[in-house]
C-alpha cells in the first residue's frame, strides 16, 4: 500500500523512539467539523494510505458528493455515516518526524459528553472546535468546563469554516476573546486559538493564504511542538495490584509476586513501601519487567514487584513509598461528571472503583451543580442527571488511598458503578474543582448501606 501523496522516507524505528508522543482529544459541537478536521489533519499530514482514501472517495460518490469526505476516515459506524455525526469515540494513531499522536476524535452532541469525558481523561490536549458562524455556544463552554476539570494542561480553540465569514479577522477575534476570558476563568492553564477551514485546509497542516492577517502556527505545527511534560513520572510513586503471581512450581517454589502497571512515580530496589489501606511495611527485593529482573522501573510499565516480607496482600491493595503515602480515608469529596441516563441521587448505593480496588459506597451529599453559562453553583439540587457536573460527598464501605486529583490525573480519579448491572454512572475527580462550592453539613443515611 502506498501513501496518498508524495511518498516520503518512512520513519526508523530509532526515529520513532527519539520522538515524544502525544495524547490529544478533539471536541465540538454537531456540524462544527471536527471529524473533517482529523481526516484533513491525516490526509494532509501525509497519514492515510491509497486504500484508505479510495473507500473514503467511494462512499462519498455514494452518498452524491462529488469530492472525498474526509469525515468518513474517522466517522466509521454505520449510524455515524448515516446520520453525519460522530457517536463513538475515535482513535487513531499517526506520526511524523517531530512527534507520535495518539489522538481521540470525541463526539460533540449533547447526549455524548460522556464519551468526551473518556477522550480527554488521558489526553495532554484538547482541541475544542467552534464554528465560527454561532460563536461560543453552551457546549462549547461544557467542553471547555470538562477539560478544565479533567485537568487537560493545553486548549487549542480552533475556529472553523472561516471560509463561510470571508476570513475576517473580527470575527475570528471576537470568539478567540471570549473563549479565552471563560477558561481561563475555569482555570484552564494554556489556551491557543488558531483560525481554520478543515474542508479547504486553511491553518491544518499548511499555513493560510486567505488570512495573512494570522501570524500563529497552524493546528499540526502547534501539536508538533507544545511541550509535553509527563507529570505522572514526577508524582509519587503508585502501585495498584492487580494480580498476586505464586508460581509455586520445582522452579519457583517460594517465588511471591505482586503485578500491576505503574500509575504514577518510580520504584527501585531496595526502597521501603507501605501496603494500603492495611498499613504494613515491608522492603522491596526485587522487579521483574517482561521477565528480567530490572533496578529500578517506572509509569507506565507493567511490573511484578518482590517483598522481603510475606504479608497478605490482593488486588486492590496499593503499594506506595512508605514517606509518599497518600492518607486512607472512607469520606470521598469529589467533582463529577454524570454519565449515565438513570440520575444520581443523594442517598444513592453504588460501587466505587478506585485503581484495581472496588467497595461499596454511598452518596452522602450532592452539595451544587455547575451552572455552565455563567460558572454559578445551583445548591443543593438533590440530583444530577446525564452530563451535569457537580460537587458530591461519597461514604465508602472500606478506607481508600485517595490522592488529589490535581497532584495525581491517574489515583486521583474514580468512577461510581451501579452495583445491580455493572453500569458506568458517574467519573470523579479527588479534591477541589474550578470552583469550589460553599461547605454544607452532611445528613446521615437513614437505612441501607450506612457506613
Amino acid at each position: 500500500m502506498t501513501s496518498t501523496t508524495e511518498p516520503t522516507e518512512p520513519l526508523s524505528v530509532e526515529q520513532l523512539s527519539a520522538t515524544t508522543l502525544l495524547r490529544f482529544a478533539t471536541a465540538g459541537s454537531v456540524d462544527d467539523g471536527k471529524s473533517t478536521l482529523v481526516g484533513r489533519l491525516l490526509h494532509d499530514s501525509k497519514s492515510i494510505l491509497t486504500d484508505q482514501l479510495e473507500a473514503v472517495e467511494h462512499a462519498s460518490r455514494s452518498r452524491g458528493q462529488e469530492t472525498p469526505d474526509l469525515a468518513l476516515l474517522t466517522d466509521g459506524l454505520r449510524a455515524e455515516r448515516e446520520q453525519g455525526i460522530t457517536i463513538d469515540v475515535a482513535y487513531r494513531y499517526f506520526a511524523t518526524a517531530r512527534r507520535r499522536f495518539i489522538l481521540a476524535d470525541t463526539p460533540g452532541h449533547v447526549q455524548y459528553t460522556r464519551n468526551m469525558v473518556t477522550g480527554a481523561s488521558t489526553a495532554d490536549l484538547a482541541v475544542v472546535l467552534v464554528d465560527a458562524r454561532n460563536g461560543v455556544i453552551e457546549q462549547t463552554r461544557r467542553h471547555a468546563a470538562v477539560a478544565a476539570l479533567l485537568r487537560v494542561p493545553h486548549v487549542v480553540l480552533a475556529v472553523n469554516k472561516m471560509d463561510l465569514v470571508e476570513y475576517k479577522e473580527s470575527v475570528f477575534a471576537a470568539i478567540a476573546e471570549e473563549f479565552t476570558a471563560y477558561a481561563s476563568e475555569l482555570g484552564v492553564p494554556e489556551i491557543t486559538a488558531i483560525p481554520i477551514s478543515a474542508l479547504a485546509g486553511d491553518n491544518v497542516v499548511e499555513p493560510s493564504a486567505n488570512m495573512d492577517w494570522y501570524g500563529g502556527p497552524t493546528v499540526l505545527e502547534h501539536l508538533e511542538t507544545v511541550p509535553v511534560s509527563h507529570d505522572l513520572a514526577h508524582c509519587h510513586a503508585r502501585l495498584p495490584v492487580q494480580y498476586v503471581i505464586r508460581p509455586q512450581t520445582a522452579e519457583h517454589p517460594d517465588y511471591r509476586g505482586y503485578a500491576g502497571q505503574i500509575a504514577a512515580g518510580s520504584l527501585r530496589v531496595g526502597q521501603q513501601i507501605t501496603v494500603l489501606p492495611s498499613g504494613r511495611t515491608s522492603t522491596i527485593s526485587g522487579i521483574d519487567l517482561l521477565g528480567e529482573p530490572v533496578d529500578i522501573a517506572w509509569t507506565p510499565q507493567s511490573v511484578t514487584v518482590l517483598l522481603e516480607d510475606d504479608i497478605d496482600i490482593s488486588r486492590g491493595d496499593l503499594l506506595v513509598p512508605s514517606k509518599d503515602a497518600p492518607p486512607t480515608t472512607q469520606d470521598v469529596e469529589a467533582t463529577v461528571c454524570h454519565v449515565a441516563d438513570e440520575p444520581l441521587t443523594v442517598g444513592h448505593r453504588v460501587l466505587l472503583k478506585h485503581g484495581t480496588r472496588t467497595v461499596k459506597a454511598i452518596v452522602k451529599d450532592i452539595p451544587s451543580r455547575l451552572t455552565l453559562d455563567d460558572l454559578s453553583l445551583h445548591p443543593h439540587p438533590g440530583r444530577l442527571v446525564a452530563n451535569d457536573i457537580g460537587r458530591v460527598k461519597i461514604r465508602t464501605a472500606e478506607p481508600l488511598p485517595l490522592d488529589s486529583y490535581a497532584d495525581s490525573r491517574r489515583t486521583g480519579a474514580f468512577i461510581l458503578i451501579d452495583p445491580a448491572d455493572g453500569t458506568t454512572l458517574t467519573a470523579g475527580m479527588v479534591g477541589e474543582s474550578f470552583a469550589a462550592p460553599q461547605p454544607v453539613v452532611d445528613e446521615s443515611d437513614e437505612d441501607g448501606w450506612d457506613f
